[in-house]
C-alpha cells in the first residue's frame, strides 16, 4: 500500500513532463548538431576529393569548433533541466525549492552545470577535438606529399 507521500499530484507528474519535454528537446538538439558536423566535414572532405585542394580539409575545423560550442550549450541547459527534474521528482540530495510548473534552469550554474565543465565533458571533447586531430593530421599528410 502507498502512503500519501508517496504518490504525487497530477499537477507534479505534469510538470515533470514539460521539464522531461524539454529534455528530450534539448537531447535532440545536441544529436542534430553531431549529426550536421559529421555531415559537414565529410562534404568538405568530398570536395577535397573532387578538386585536391588541401585548404578544404584545413576549413573542416571551423565549422566543427563552431559546432563544437553549440553543441556545448545544448548539453548545458539538458543538464540544467535534469537537475530542476531531480529537484521536483525530489531525488536529489539537496534539493532547491521550485515552485509547481516553475522552470528555473537558472538556479544550476555551478560544478556540472557549468558551460566549461560541459565543453570539457568526455563525450563532448573526444568527439570534436578528435575530428580536429584528424583533420590537421590530414592536411599536415597532404601538405608533406605535395
Amino acid at each position: 500500500m502507498c502512503n500519501k507521500e508517496d504518490t504525487m499530484s497530477e499537477e507534479k507528474i505534469k510538470h515533470l513532463e514539460f521539464i522531461q519535454n524539454i529534455v528530450t528537446r534539448m537531447n535532440t538538439n545536441s544529436f542534430q548538431i553531431k549529426s550536421w558536423t559529421i555531415t559537414i566535414v565529410s562534404a568538405l572532405l568530398a570536395i577535397y576529393a573532387s578538386t585536391q585542394n588541401s585548404c578544404f580539409v584545413l576549413i573542416g575545423i571551423f565549422p566543427t569548433i563552431i559546432f563544437w560550442f553549440l553543441d556545448t550549450y545544448y548539453l548545458t541547459q539538458e543538464r540544467k533541466f535534469r537537475g530542476l527534474y531531480n529537484d521536483v521528482a525530489g531525488v536529489s540530495e539537496n534539493p532547491k525549492q521550485i515552485k509547481l510548473f516553475e522552470m528555473r534552469p537558472d538556479l544550476y550554474t555551478k560544478g556540472k552545470y557549468s558551460y566549461w565543465n560541459v565543453f570539457w565533458s568526455r563525450t563532448i571533447w573526444k568527439l570534436y577535438s578528435s575530428i580536429i586531430i584528424i583533420l590537421c593530421g590530414l592536411f599536415t599528410y597532404l601538405k608533406y606529399i605535395n
